[in-house]
């Protein structure tokens, strides 16, 4: 699904390039924006696994090799793509589609990322932490990017399951294991990814086009992608409910993520609704689900943080 013109060298690469702006290439790559989404919902999770604070050490190393890791996945991610992010309005400014960053030079550290982010995480931390970050590599490079992203509308939903092993690798970093808990945020994550990148593939539909991306809203109405945007975002709303009984969580928690989630269904429903007018373009508002949803997981997750200090 790679249209010819993809195939052509980026043009107006610089000859010589300052340290600054060469660091600053290289960090673009690892899409630091991202990066953050990821790591806002580790600590939370650690808080959770340790019941209160977990030592401050252990937070900052898995904060770090957290960050490589992800920095790893999200730089293989742009080597691989960057034939599609040259056609791309939002993407075509990547170092590797300007030729900021040569191809060969992204591989190299991407690849040099990932090996650190899992022997810092094995020696630091633990190597079950470690085993989870390069299994998300693994995912997000192989099975997301190689194999499903040009293939199928539902790229994204399996994809994210990659960003989803952020909660797993906090839990196992305080406790050494796995258990339910985790598992619900993860099932959280999963289940937020689809009715937030979904609308934000509405916004920039010509983009995926164009680049012959089979985002969902390319081969489906606007009306079944809403359809689609709903239902994930009631599943979503039901799985938050379910960490109270499984962690357990205390009163906090489930007060907010009732009013979070229904807010969020408020959305969801609301965007529905102008599909079903048929509204078309710009005027279906996708972005406001899309900013609307970034405030959900932030704060959801920062009731699973605070939630273990207000129990009486």
């Amino acid at each position: 699904m790679r249209p010819a013109s993809a195939l052509a060298p980026p043009t107006g690469a610089p000859g010589r390039r300052s340290v600054g702006r060469t660091v600053r290439a290289y960090v673009a790559l690892t899409k630091p924006r991202i990066i953050e989404t990821l790591l806002v919902t580790t600590v939370p999770t650690m808080f959770l696994a340790a019941q209160g604070l977990p030592p401050a050490w252990l937070v900052l190393a898995t904060l770090v090799g957290g960050t490589l890791a992800a920095g790893s996945a999200n730089t293989l991610n742009c080597y691989l793509d960057r034939d599609i992010d040259q056609l791309m309005h939002r993407t075509r400014q990547r170092p590797l589609a300007t030729g900021e960053v040569s191809p060969r030079e992204a591989l190299v550290f991407g690849v040099l990322l990932g090996i650190v982010s899992v022997l810092w995480l094995g020696l630091v931390v633990n190597w079950l932490a470690a085993g989870l970050a390069l299994t998300a590599n693994l995912f997000y490079v192989f099975v997301y990017t190689m194999l499903l992203k040009r293939r199928t509308p539902q790229n994204i939903v399996w994809g994210g399951a990659a960003g989803c092993m952020q909660v797993l690798i906090g839990w196992a970093a305080v406790t050494g294991s796995l258990a339910w808990a985790p598992f619900v945020l993860f099932g959280v994550i999963f289940l937020w990814t689809p009715p937030h990148y979904w609308p934000l593939s509405m916004r920039f539909e010509d983009d995926y086009a164009n680049a012959g991306v089979p985002m969902l809203p390319v081969v489906a109405s606007e009306l079944t992608v809403a359809r689609q945007v709903v239902a994930y975002s009631w599943a979503m709303v039901l799985c938050s409910l379910l960490l109270v009984p499984v962690a357990p969580t205390g009163w906090f928690y489930a007060v907010a993520a009732v009013v979070l989630g229904a807010v969020f269904l408020v959305e969801a429903h609301r965007l529905l609704g102008r599909a079903k007018r048929g509204v078309v373009g710009a005027a279906l508002k996708p972005m406001r689900l899309f900013h609307y949803s970034i405030t959900y997981i932030s704060l959801l997750f920062v009731a699973v943080a605070v939630d273990p200090f207000l129990r009486f």
